[in-house]
């Protein structure tokens, strides 16, 4: 008999891994093939087995279910949950906006791609800066929770608002650039790089892009927004060699 099963906590090569492991060395069990992609189990066995056996072979951070019993209260806590996000990132989201708005503003009767970037990149250190500045004792507890480089030198945090204020000047007087657009790929490499091991590990915690002031949570937008301007700074930094 064949039955395909929902399994959550997946989140990669390893994981996926380790459910066809555990799940294979069940009794009964004749073959497992397990799709990281599409969040599935599928089990051959030779007798059917119960899901809380199924469950019990698990490591707790995965979670099994029958695929064609998912109840409508789940599906609505997701969207309910999903709505309660996007309600939150409405700041991050109206304040990306603006910085674009000011940015296009600033060039658009003749328009200059170069300018319009580093106006943007700017622009962005500056108004970042500001809403960490807002809350300078609290924004360092809360990046430390996902920026590597913050975590082993927690001086870091404490200066990463005035260094962003720099940057922005930088930018904005147009001193120094291929200096300013090294730095902001190196500094939001490393800070992306603790965005996605946050992301991929489920935890969940602030986001201190915008400080303390505004309860943000860690999302995939945090990540694109870092994405976006290393993208800026890598073109604009092959555009001064």
């Amino acid at each position: 008999m064949k039955h395909t099963y929902i399994v959550t906590g997946m989140t990669c090569n390893g994981c996926r891994n380790s459910v066809e492991t555990k799940l294979n060395a069940l009794e009964y069990v004749n073959n497992v093939s397990v799709s990281l992609t599409k969040k599935e189990a599928i089990i051959e066995s030779s007798k059917q087995i119960s899901l809380e056996a199924l469950q019990k072979a698990l490591p707790d951070k995965f979670k099994i279910s029958n695929k064609y019993n998912v109840s409508a209260s789940s599906i609505e806590k997701n969207v309910i949950t999903s709505k309660s996000e996007l309600k939150q990132l409405k700041p991050l989201f109206l304040i990306f906006i603006y910085i674009l708005l000011i940015a296009i503003g600033l060039h658009y009767k003749s328009w200059d791609w170069s300018g319009f970037m580093l106006d943007f990149m700017g622009i962005f250190y500056i108004v970042f800066s500001f809403f960490k500045l807002l809350d300078l004792k609290g924004f360092p507890e809360s990046f430390k929770m996902y920026d590597p480089l913050a975590k082993i030198v927690p001086i870091y945090a404490v200066v990463y608002p005035f260094i962003e204020i720099g940057l922005g000047v930088l930018f904005l007087f147009r001193i120094q650039i291929p200096l300013a657009l090294i730095l902001t790929i190196i500094i939001l490499g490393v800070t992306t790089i603790g965005v996605t091991q946050s992301l991929l590990s489920k935890k969940v915690i602030k986001c201190a892009c915008l400080g303390t002031a505004l309860k943000l949570p860690m999302t995939k937008a945090t990540f694109i927004e870092n994405t976006i301007m290393i993208i800026m700074a890598v073109i604009m930094l092959f555009k001064q060699l």
